[in-house]
């Protein structure tokens, strides 16, 4: 019989080496995952979804994050909150279902009730001396960035989430996601660990041949291509792309809609990257046409060719807005070689279906995209659990933020790790 050497997580991330993969039990190892539950998704801030999944009172959906379940709600004052979906009596889970509306939140057991801001207000048969006011329910850090919403589930998450704020909200603002709602919404579980899941989404080493319908509008050279000019026929599709930039640059600077590169993925915990790319052909959309899919424009735009705003967060999030509609995406660990990825596809909260826009054409590139990528990470991830897999090395060309993803995590990982030790 094999017996399976023991893993040393510390040794694992001291012997990193930049540039390259990580070894293979951070993607297959379920003491890994554990830990990954344990400390980046239970310390980091992660992106849940956008504001406009609750727009009225009462309004929730939930989200599980391992064995933690948690409850993101509108409040009767139109403010956000989020709960640990435990009740304080017993522990029963308050609420299964994935969405809803409710006027309370009571619990299915004994029929404990909580007001939308938590606060318990119903619980029979208790002694003379129960005290209501010390059995709400268990609040979870919760920031709402511009119509996006960010947890913690660390009793002190990390401060510096102001400083991705203050950097991005002029970026998002003029896209007005607060006054957005959601058109589609999809769920679809990748077979592969949730690393691999971001990875493949750092970078557009794998576009052209990969993702037919995405590249008809998008180009790869914006998400840190650095081409070394081997190829003539590459280096002449680069220079047009720069000229394309260039003229976006100047639309851009017209619409007031800022567009610069901001990149702060690495060296923090609310680690982020930010970059107002073109849209090629029409350079209104993310659709086959590259037209706008929607007739209403979100917030108060009147310009429809803005390009697209790409927006990343570590450890779980990435979106792309644009004149007509924004797409948001959040990754959710499943298991050591399963992972959730949820898409909302927002238009303008005026926006009528049918009349404004076709729901199909709306959402087609991305369904077709998020397949094409599922299809990649279930690949990757049979292939790291091979005896044969050793780390190989990130193109300097094109996977340059690949490896900051890596970086990060293993910075995050080793900073938890000598907490601990602490």
């Amino acid at each position: 019989m094999v017996m399976t050497p023991a893993i040393s997580l510390p040794s694992l991330v001291a012997r990193r080496r930049p540039g390259h993969t990580l070894e293979a039990p951070f993607y297959t190892s379920p003491e890994i995952y554990e830990t990954d539950l344990a400390l980046i998704f239970g310390r980091e801030w992660l992106f849940v979804g956008p504001s406009a999944e609750v727009r009225e009172p009462g309004d929730y959906f939930t989200v599980d994050i391992g064995p933690t379940s948690i409850i993101v709600l509108r409040d009767d004052d139109m403010g956000l909150r989020a709960f640990h979906n435990v009740c304080r009596h017993r522990g029963a889970r308050l609420l299964d279902a994935p969405s809803g509306m409710l006027a309370k939140l009571v619990c299915p057991y004994h029929q404990w009730t909580y007001e939308l801001d938590g606060a318990l207000i119903h619980a029979e048969h208790m002694a003379a001396d129960f005290d209501f006011s010390c059995h709400g329910l268990k609040p979870v850090h919760l920031r709402d960035l511009a119509g996006l919403i960010f947890v913690c589930l660390a009793d002190e998450p990390p401060a510096d989430f102001d400083a991705l704020d203050r950097a991005m909200r002029p970026y998002l603002a003029p896209h007005g996601l607060e006054r957005t709602r959601v058109a589609h919404a999809t769920d679809l579980v990748e077979e592969g660990n949730w690393k691999l899941t971001m990875e493949n989404n750092r970078e557009c080493y794998h576009c052209a041949t990969n993702h037919p319908e995405l590249t008809i509008s998008l180009f790869e050279y914006g998400f840190g291509f650095a081409p070394n000019g081997a190829n003539a026929d590459r280096a002449a599709a680069i220079d047009a792309y720069a000229r394309i930039a260039s003229g976006f640059e100047e639309t851009w600077e017209r619409a007031g809609t800022p567009w610069r590169e901001v990149d702060c993925l690495t060296g923090c915990a609310a680690g982020f990257r930010t970059q107002r790319l073109p849209i090629d052909r029409a350079g209104e959309s993310q659709t086959l046409s590259t037209e706008v899919a929607c007739r209403r424009l979100l917030g108060d735009l009147t310009e429809k060719r803005l390009g697209g705003l790409s927006f990343w967060t570590q450890p779980n999030a990435w979106h792309h807005l644009m004149s007509d509609h924004a797409v948001t995406f959040s990754v959710i660990p499943l298991g050591p070689d399963r992972t959730l990825l949820r898409t909302r596809w927002l238009v303008h909260e005026d926006a009528v279906e049918g009349v404004d826009y076709d729901v199909e054409r709306l959402t087609e590139v991305w369904r077709e995209t998020n397949a094409q990528d599922a299809h990649l990470v279930a690949l990757t991830q049979k292939g790291v659990t091979s005896p044969a897999y050793v780390p190989g090395p990130y193109s300097p060309h094109t996977e340059g933020l690949v490896e900051k993803f890596a970086q990060w995590y293993v910075e995050r990982l080793a900073a938890h790790l000598d907490g601990a030790a602490a």
